[in-house]
């Protein structure tokens, strides 16, 4: 499987960079996963790679647990080329024509987040969800 995580914005709090990058790297150790930071929504549109499987971060999206993540996560690494594209947007989110050629829209909260924040959750759900995979004690879901 190969995640790619495309988000408009850096995450520049020096603080919040080392909490993203040290669940990242847990994240590699399940797949190949890269993570762009984008300054453009036209950017952001530009960098989808085109045979991935689109999961869009939206507030309107599918509310999920962290048990479904996982489930989902697998059957989108089974899907194609098992390549899933995560995308983020910046503070005006996700541009409409990104958002309609997705071909999945979760939330990860109901609560308004910035999206650098986001971004660490996302990577702290990922690991947490390749851990429920395969059994490993980092998830207490049950």
């Amino acid at each position: 499987m190969k995640i790619h995580v495309l988000a408009v914005g850096k995450i520049r709090e020096k603080h919040l960079r080392a909490v993203a990058d040290d669940y990242l790297e847990r994240v590699r150790h399940y797949a190949r996963t890269t993570e762009t930071e984008l300054k453009t929504d036209a950017e952001l549109a530009r960098a989808v790679p085109r045979e991935a499987t689109v999961i869009a971060l939206d507030p309107n999206g599918d509310v999920v647990t962290s048990r479904e993540l996982a489930k989902r996560l697998e059957r989108w690494g089974q899907r194609g080329k098992g390549e899933l594209a995560f995308v983020l947007g910046g503070a005006e989110g996700i541009p409409e024509p990104v958002l309609a050629g997705a071909h999945e829209r979760i939330s990860l909260s109901s609560l308004t987040l910035p999206h650098r924040l986001a971004r660490v959750l996302l990577f702290e759900q990922l690991y947490r969800a390749f851990t429920i995979l395969r059994g490993e004690p980092y998830a207490r879901e049950d």
